[in-house]
C-alpha cells in the first residue's frame, strides 16, 4: 500500500478518469472483493475478514475503533444477528490495517446537500460514489459513520458465514444446504454440527452473494445488548494502549514545541542524562524524547532539559488570533451554500424600523481533552520491521506514516489499535504512532512505551477552531421572514486534511458552516456564508465539527428573534420546521411533550431549547438550570433524538447524554487561549469538565420516523450541538442576560 500522500492525487486523477469513462471501472471497484486480511491460526478460522470461527464461539473483527461509544457491540450484533450465535458465545477484535476494512458510511458524508433534504429521498446507487472509500482504503472511525456503513457490511459477513457452514454440513451430510438450519452457532439437520467442527471446510465455501434475512426475525438488532466491553471496563481489567507491557520495555515521554510549527534551535540534555534511569535523550527535530527506567523518571528527567524553541507564525496571543478571524469578514465568502429567496432585500426593507435584529457570537479554541493521555508503544525489530500499539482512528494511514518515517515498506509495519479512553476526533492523527516510532528506533530491539504528559497532551493537541459570526435576522408579524448568518474561523477541515493527506479538496468548505447552512428552518430567506481565516494554529476534528460551533451561532440567535418577536422559543421553531421536515418537528414536539415545557417555568429557574440537524440524525434538548445560594445549577436536561433505524437503543442513550455533557463542559468552562505564541491550559484544573454532582439528570426519548428503513443516522456526535444554546438560552430565561460568548463562566457564576 503506498503512502496517504503520494496516492492521494493519484486516486483522485483515477476517478475522474472512471467519471469520464463510464461507471464500468467504478462498478469493477464497488464489486471488487478486497483482500482477506486475517490468516488462520491455532485459535481460530477466518471465514471472511470480519469473522473468525473459535472453538467455544465466534469472534467478530470489528472494522471501527472503540473509543467508549459503543460501537464494536452494535457491529458485532449485526454479525451475530445474521450468523445465528448466542451473545454469550461472541467476541470483538479490531482489525488490523486492511483495504476491506474500508467505511463505506463517508458516502453519505460526500454531499454538499443538507442532510435533512438527503434523509427523505430514496437512496439512489452510485457506484462511482460509492467506490471512494474503497479506492481510498478509508480505514477511518469518524463522523459518526461507523453504524451507517457497517449495517449492510457486517450482516453480510455474518449471512455469508452462516452460508458456508451450512454449505460444509450439507457436503457431509449429502443434502441441500437449503434444508439445513443454524441456531445457538449450530448448524442442524438429521445430524448436527458445531461451528468450529465445520470452520476448516466452510473456509472455502463462503458465497459471493446472500441473501440477509427479514427485519421481522432479528433477536439483537433493535434492542439494547449488554456491552461487549462492559465488564472489563467496569472491572479495570480492559487493556487500553497505555496498558501495553512488553518484556524488557522501556519509557519514554516528549516534550514538542510549544509553539507550534516553529523548529527547535537546540537543547542541552546534560542534568537529564546525569539522572538515575535515564537512557537517552534523543532529538526529534521539533523536540525531544527521554527514554528511562520508568515513565515518571523519563517525565522528570524531560523536564529538565534545557530547549531553545523556535518562534510560530501565529499571534502572540488569543486576542491577536481573534484580529485575524474577524478580517476575514472583509474577504469574500469562501462558502455560500444556502441562499433562499433575497436576503438582502428582505433585510434593507425592514431597516431603521426595529424589525432587524443583529448580533455577533464568539467562541474559543477547544481540546479534546480524552481521559487517556496520547501513548504509544513501538518495537523496533533486528529485521527492521516495527510493531506499533497505540489508539488511532485511522489504521492505514497510521501505518504508512509510520513507515515514511522509519523509510520502511508498509509491509513492515504491524500495528495494533487497542481500545481508547476517549478520542472525540482527537486520535485521528498518527502523530503519537510516528514520534514512538522514531523514538523506539534509537534503541533497537527494545520495546518503548512513550507517553505524553497531561501538560504536553493539552498542549500538542489539534484544536477546534476559535470563530466569530455575525447574524441578521428580521421579525414580521410575530415571525422570522429571513436570516443572514456569516461565520468566519481558520478550516479545520483543510488543516486536518493538508496535514493528514497531503492537500486539501478545493471548493467550499462545508466543515465551516455546517450546523448553520443546512438545518431544516422554512424561512423564506435564509442565506449561511462562511469566511475563512488565515491562521496556523494546528487543528482537527472535534466532536460534531462545524455543527459545535454554527448550532451555538443559530440557535442563539433563533432564540433572540423568537424573543424579539414575542414568540415562544420552542413554538417559534416550530412554526418555522413544521412545513419543512416533519421528523425535525417531531422531535421538537416531543422535547416539549418530555419535559413539560408549558408548564416548566417557575420562580428561580430557567429553561432553554435548542436543536441541530446533523449527521443524518435531529436532535432537540431542553436544559433546566436553577439560581442556587451556591451559584447556577444545571438540574434537569431532555433530549429527543431520531436517528432513523435504532440499532441499539441503550447505546443511543448513552451517546445522548454523553455527548450532551461534553457539550456542556465545552459551554460552562472550555477555552484553550494563547500567550507567548503558547497554551495557556495545561491539565484539567485550567480545562476541566463536569463532575457528576454538577450534571443534570437526563431523560431520552429514540424515535424512528427520520427517512423511513434503512436510513442510519449518527449518534456519537449529534447530541453536542445543541447543549452550548440550550444552556445560554436557559440562563437567559433566568436571568435575562443574553450570552453571545463562551465559555460561559466568564459571565455566570456556576455551582460547580
Amino acid at each position: 500500500m503506498a503512502h496517504w500522500k503520494t496516492i492521494t492525487r493519484r486516486s483522485f486523477l483515477v476517478l475522474g478518469a472512471a467519471v469520464a469513462g463510464g461507471a464500468a471501472f467504478a462498478a469493477y471497484k464497488i464489486t471488487e472483493v478486497p483482500a482477506n486480511p486475517l490468516v488462520p491460526g491455532p485459535d481460530g478460522v477466518p471465514l471472511n475478514p470480519w469473522v473468525i470461527i473459535n472453538g467455544d464461539g465466534v469472534t467478530v473483527i470489528a472494522p471501527r475503533a472503540e473509543m467508549g461509544q459503543g460501537i464494536s457491540t452494535t457491529l458485532a450484533a449485526l454479525v451475530a444477528e445474521e450468523l445465528d450465535v448466542d451473545w454469550e458465545q461472541v467476541r470483538v477484535l479490531h482489525g488490523p490495517p486492511a483495504q476491506a476494512y474500508f467505511n463505506a458510511g463517508f458516502v453519505d458524508r460526500m454531499s454538499n446537500e443538507p442532510d435533512f433534504i438527503v434523509s427523505q429521498r430514496p437512496k439512489a446507487h452510485n457506484a462511482i460514489l460509492a467506490a471512494v472509500p474503497k479506492i481510498f482504503s478509508l480505514q477511518v472511525t469518524g463522523g459518526s459513520t461507523g453504524a451507517i456503513g457497517g449495517f449492510v457490511q457486517m450482516r453480510l459477513a455474518g449471512a455469508g458465514a452462516r452460508e458456508a457452514l451450512k454449505a460444509a454440513a450439507a457436503r457431509r451430510l449429502g443434502v441441500a444446504p437449503e434444508t439445513l438450519r443454524t441456531e445457538g452457532g449450530m448448524v442442524i439437520g438429521a445430524q448436527s454440527f458445531t461451528y468450529a467442527e465445520l470452520a476448516a471446510e466452510a473456509a472455502d465455501l463462503v458465497p459471493r452473494d446472500v441473501a440477509l434475512r427479514d427485519p421481522s426475525t432479528w433477536r439483537y438488532v433493535g434492542k439494547a445488548m449488554p456491552r461487549l466491553d462492559m465488564v472489563a471496563k467496569s472491572t479495570g481489567t480492559e487493556s487500553f494502549g497505555i496498558d501495553t507491557w512488553l518484556p524488557g520495555m522501556k519509557f519514554a515521554t516528549v516534550r514538542m514545541n510549544p509553539r507550534r510549527g516553529g523548529a527547535m534551535l537546540g537543547f542541552d540534555a546534560s542534568a537529564a542524562l546525569a539522572m538515575p534511569g535515564v537512557a537517552q535523550v534523543v532529538g526529534l527535530g521539533t523536540g525531544i524524547a527521554v527514554i528511562a527506567d520508568t515513565t515518571w523518571t523519563a517525565m522528570q528527567a524531560a523536564a529538565v532539559v534545557e530547549i531553545d524553541w523556535g518562534p510560530a507564525d501565529y499571534p502572540a496571543d488569543t486576542a491577536g488570533m481573534l484580529v485575524k478571524i474577524e478580517a476575514a469578514f472583509a474577504t469574500a465568502p469562501d462558502s455560500r451554500l444556502r441562499d433562499d429567496g433575497d436576503v438582502e432585500a428582505e433585510l434593507a426593507r425592514g431597516a431603521g424600523s426595529g424589525a432587524v435584529i443583529e448580533a455577533e457570537y464568539r467562541i474559543p479554541f477547544l481540546a479534546h481533552a480524552a481521559m487517556e493521555p496520547l501513548n504509544a508503544t513501538a518495537w523496533v525489530k533486528p529485521d527492521g520491521s516495527v510493531e506499533v500499539w497505540c489508539g488511532n482512528q485511522a489504521p492505514i494511514m497510521t501505518r504508512d506514516a509510520i513507515a515514511g518515517a522509519l523509510r520502511i515498506g508498509a509491509e513492515k509495519v504491524t500495528l495494533h489499535t487497542p481500545v481508547m479512553g476517549g478520542g472525540f476526533g482527537g486520535r485521528t492523527d498518527p502523530v503519537p504512532a510516528v514520534l514512538a516510532a522514531r523514538v523506539a528506533a534509537a534503541m533497537p530491539g527494545t520495546p518503548v512505551k512513550v507517553t505524553w504528559s497531561r501538560e504536553e497532551d493539552m498542549t500538542q493537541d489539534y484544536y477546534r477552531p476559535a470563530a466569530i459570526a455575525r447574524m441578521s435576522g428580521r421579525i414580521e408579524a410575530g415571525r422570522a421572514t429571513a436570516l443572514w448568518g456569516r461565520t468566519a474561523a481558520p478550516s479545520a477541515t483543510r488543516n486536518a486534511l493538508a496535514r493528514l493527506v497531503g492537500f486539501a479538496p478545493p471548493g467550499a468548505d462545508r466543515g465551516t458552516v455546517e450546523g448553520g447552512f443546512d438545518q431544516p428552518y422554512g424561512l423564506p430567506n435564509y442565506r449561511y456564508d462562511g469566511h475563512i481565516a488565515d491562521l496556523t494554529v494546528p487543528l482537527g476534528f472535534w466532536r460534531s465539527v462545524g455543527n459545535s460551533m454554527n448550532a451555538f451561532f443559530l440557535e442563539s440567535f433563533i432564540d433572540e428573534l423568537a424573543h424579539a418577536a414575542g414568540a415562544d422559543p420552542l413554538a417559534f421553531r416550530l412554526d418555522l420546521m413544521r412545513d419543512t421536515h416533519a421528523p425535525s418537528a417531531k422531535v421538537l414536539e416531543t422535547v416539549r411533550d418530555m419535559s413539560g415545557w408549558d408548564r416548566l417555568r417557575r420562580p428561580g429557574f430557567g429553561r432553554g431549547v435548542a436543536f441541530c440537524y446533523s449527521f443524518g440524525t435531529p436532535v432537540a434538548e431542553v436544559l433546566e438550570v436553577q439560581e442556587t445560594e451556591a451559584g447556577i445549577r444545571l438540574t434537569r436536561a431532555w433530549i429527543a433524538c431520531d436517528p432513523g433505524l435504532a440499532m441499539d437503543p441503550g447505546i443511543i442513550e448513552a451517546q445522548m447524554t454523553g455527548a450532551m455533557v461534553y457539550g456542556l463542559s465545552a459551554a460552562v468552562q472550555g477555552a484553550i487561549t494563547f500567550r507567548d505564541q503558547q497554551v495557556v491550559e495545561q491539565n484539567f484544573p485550567d480545562y476541566d469538565g463536569l463532575r457528576m454532582h454538577s450534571t443534570p439528570a437526563f431523560e431520552v426519548a429514540i424515535l424512528q420516523n427520520n427517512g423511513g428503513f434503512g436510513h442510519i443516522g449518527g449518534v456519537g456526535e449529534p447530541g453536542t450541538p445543541p447543549a452550548a444554546p440550550a444552556l445560554a438560552n436557559a440562563l437567559y430565561d433566568l436571568t435575562g442576560i443574553r450570552a453571545r460568548e463562551l465559555p460561559l463562566n466568564r459571565q455566570f457564576g456556576f455551582a460547580l
